[in-house]
C-alpha cells in the first residue's frame, strides 16, 4: 500500500530539516504556518518568523543530531508522526521521544504541535 501524501510531507520535511537545508525544509511550510514547540508557551506564526527563529533564534551551541521516525499515520485531515530525537547542547545530549500533530494542506504545513515523554527535561535542556 503507498503511503498517504500527507505522511510523505512530513517524511520529506523531516529529512530536509536533518539535512540542514533550510530552503528544502521551507517548501513544506505554508506561509501562515503557527509552530508550536514542547515547553513554549505562545506558537511562532508564519514562515518567516520560523525561519528567523531557526536561523538566527536559536543558540549556537545546541542543534537536533537526530530523528528517527517510527511511525506516521496520515489522513486527509490529520498527520501524526512518532519519533526520537537527538540533541547536543554545550557537550551534553539528550534523547526524548516525541508526538507530532500536523495539519497539511495542499501539499503544506499550516499547523504543527509539538508533545514530549519528558517536557521538563526538554525545558532544562533547551532553555
Amino acid at each position: 500500500m503507498d503511503e498517504h501524501p500527507n505522511a510523505a510531507v512530513v517524511r520529506k520535511m523531516g529529512e530536509a530539516m536533518m539535512s540542514n537545508d533550510p530552503q528544502a525544509s521551507a517548501a513544506f511550510l505554508a506561509d501562515d504556518i503557527e509552530w508550536h514547540e514542547i515547553g513554549r508557551a505562545e506558537p511562532i506564526r508564519g514562515k518567516a518568523a520560523l525561519a528567523d527563529r531557526f536561523m538566527g533564534g536559536v543558540p549556537p551551541d545546541w542543534k537536533i543530531t537526530g530523528l528517527e521516525i517510527h511511525d506516521i499515520i496520515a489522513n486527509d485531515d490529520h498527520t501524526v508522526a512518532l519519533g526520537t530525537a537527538t540533541a547536543t547542547r554545550g557537550g551534553k545530549t539528550l534523547t526524548y521521544r516525541t508526538a507530532e500533530i500536523y495539519h497539511i494542506r495542499d501539499g503544506k504545513v499550516t499547523a504543527r504541535w509539538s508533545f514530549s515523554d519528558d517536557t521538563a527535561a526538554i525545558n532544562e535542556f533547551f532553555g
